[in-house]
């Protein structure tokens, strides 16, 4: 019997603990889970089982690789909210799939993504023929962010600028290029895109927020 209401205490501290650190992870569906997100969450999975199951493993280890883990990913976590490129090199970053009507097999490949993968998605999206698509973005969750031709671009607001980054592959979708980017930017005073935190363009104005938070309509 004493070792049965060991077990269940140990169950109910574990459920505790990664009941806060799922807490600390935020507000996300399934689908937007990161990658590390995910290789953390099945690691403390199997640890939390060895901790809860074996009453021989003190308390003290079962838990100590479950807290180094949480502290990983939260630095990790930390780290990428400031700085896109090593988020791009943790989890990965959108991927052009369809350019101007047309696939690309090399971006396809990089990523295992086969035509089945892509008619399934434009199917779940109601297009029956990739011909009525003008472009398909691969999103780090997996998901297929479409446009069809026949939808005016102008009309989306896309990000041209996230964390000091330029996003080339919404410039492609609005049909604008860096150098015109930089030449409007350069014309409203920013010289240096690191200190944007954020830009996008819409009817022909933009958005842009700075990295000390000021927003400012131009």
């Amino acid at each position: 019997m004493s070792e049965i209401i060991i077990i269940l205490l140990r169950t109910v501290i574990v459920f505790i603990i990664i009941l806060t650190f799922f807490r600390f992870m935020g507000k996300k569906e399934l689908g937007e889970l990161s990658l590390l997100d995910i290789i953390v969450s099945l690691m403390i999975a199997e640890l939390a089982v060895i901790a809860i199951e074996d009453p021989e493993v003190s308390m003290a280890r079962g838990l100590a690789p479950i807290f180094l883990l949480i502290f990983i990913q939260m630095t990790l976590t930390t780290i990428s909210l400031k700085n896109q490129k090593f988020r791009d090199l943790i989890e990965g970053r959108p991927i052009m799939i369809i350019e101007y009507g047309k696939m690309n097999q090399t971006n396809m490949r990089k990523q295992r993504y086969n035509l089945d993968d892509v008619l399934f998605q434009l199917r779940e999206k109601g297009i029956s023929d990739i011909r009525e698509v003008d472009f398909a973005i691969l999103e780090r969750s997996g998901n297929l962010s479409i446009f069809t031709k026949d939808e005016n671009t102008s009309l989306f607001t896309l990000p041209l600028i996230q964390d000091g980054v330029i996003q080339e592959e919404h410039l492609v979708i609005i049909k604008r290029t860096k150098e015109w980017l930089l030449s409007e930017l350069a014309k409203k005073g920013y010289s240096q895109i690191k200190d944007i935190f954020y830009c996008s363009y819409m009817k022909g104005q933009f958005f842009i927020e700075e990295k000390d938070k000021k927003t400012i309509n131009r």
